[in-house]
């Protein structure tokens, strides 16, 4: 199986401008993979093997004389005293490309990073596969529930593993130990009911007090974990967009998850069939469609800022972005039938912008294209483009 992975193209261009390149992401999203099969002309080191932590670790000057140029340092963050060395050799060899820096750990590597090579490093973050990605390879389903149930991460199609199995040892051998190491948590019940609670409020308006409420936790504690899910691409926030069009719009953030199969295999839904009649199917859906665009603005390297925009009348539209400061302004919806109704938010938030807008688009689960007076209609395979 070969996936083309639509980040390879931003990282060669960025290896002619910076020092130095660094790889982050999700565990098991192909960082090493992408890294060692692609680049092939850089020397590979992974810094878990004790023998090569131990020579970088106690004799620094003299390995960095040996992997002097175009080398990938994998699991960088276990050895926290080279950053500062390969600030200074770079400062003095003056060679773009030289290292590629990649970690599982992202909360390490990235503290390392802005500390020592700031200015000097090209940042990007490789996601599970996104729809391009699926489509290089023949494996996007025609059904969306199928991709949306089965996720996303490399090993379950490398490897044929069954979603609810990888999800499963994802959580127990990733999940709570990375974020063991990074915060003290007592009790991993507690911690494991947390991150369940989190599943059942994707694409929903976050709610601190209530989700530390119900777990039987403080609300700074609750802010820390969601932090710590946040720094290792478990969750993101969509934050709310603020204007002057109406000043009495929502503060609080929207819940997501970076891959829905994981987000699935939470929520107990062990079969695409399960989505189809699920209580929460519309924000299951908007959480697959948004995340698709978060990957894929990563993997191009777009640089997009994302958020939605509600007001306390209820009144929605579930994405925007800007583009030379006009507003794209996007509405999801799990639903094959598009009726005039599922533009109503969209055209309420265009009479307040006026001339602010760029593109009026409505995602739906079907696969036609139209070109409508309120909006452009689209199906969710066509949003690797957008």
């Amino acid at each position: 199986m070969t996936v083309k992975r639509t980040i390879k193209k931003e990282i060669e261009f960025l290896c002619k401008k910076y020092p130095v390149i660094a790889v982050t992401g999700p565990r098991q999203s192909g960082k090493t993979t992408f890294l060692r099969e692609e680049f092939p002309d850089y020397t590979y080191v992974n810094l878990e093997n004790p023998d090569l932590r131990d020579f970088a670790e106690n004799d620094t000057k003299t390995f960095l004389e040996q992997y002097s140029k175009f080398v990938i340092l994998d699991e960088i963050q276990r050895v926290p005293s080279l950053f500062s060395y390969i600030q200074a050799k770079v400062d003095e060899d003056k060679i773009m490309g030289q290292y590629i820096l990649s970690g599982s750990q992202n909360f390490h590597l990235m503290q390392n990073i802005t500390q020592s090579l700031a200015g000097r490093v090209a940042l990007f973050k490789l996601f599970p596969f996104d729809f391009s990605e699926m489509k290089s390879a023949d494996l996007l389903a025609d059904d969306y529930a199928v991709n949306l149930q089965r996720g996303f991460y490399p090993a379950i199609y490398d490897r044929n593993i069954e979603p609810k199995t990888f999800y499963s040892n994802y959580i127990q051998t990733y999940i709570e130990r990375d974020l063991s190491e990074i915060i003290n948590i007592k009790d991993l019940k507690t911690f494991r009911n947390f991150v369940f609670l989190c599943a059942s409020r994707a694409g929903q308006l976050l709610n601190m007090n209530a989700i530390a409420n119900e777990c039987g936790i403080s609300q700074p504690t609750a802010k820390s974990w969601i932090s710590v899910l946040e720094t290792s691409y478990i969750v993101f926030l969509l934050q709310p967009f603020h204007t002057n069009y109406n000043k009495r719009v929502t503060k609080s953030p929207k819940l997501y998850f970076y891959d829905t199969g994981l987000l699935s295999f939470l929520m107990k839904i062990n079969k695409p069939e399960d989505l189809y009649l699920h209580p929460h199917k519309g924000n299951l859906f908007e959480n697959f469609i948004i995340a698709e665009l978060v990957k894929s603005n990563a993997h191009r390297n777009l640089l997009r800022d994302f958020w939605f925009w509600r007001d306390v009348q209820g009144h929605e539209v579930d994405l925007i972005w800007q583009d030379d400061f006009l507003q794209n302004i996007v509405e999801i919806k799990a639903s094959q039938t598009v009726m005039q109704d599922m533009f109503k938010g969209l055209n309420y938030y265009e009479n307040l912008a006026k001339d602010h807008i760029k593109s009026s688009l409505l995602i739906n689960s079907g696969d036609v294209h139209q070109k409508r007076k309120a909006a452009e209609v689209t199906g969710w395979k066509n949003i690797d483009n957008i």
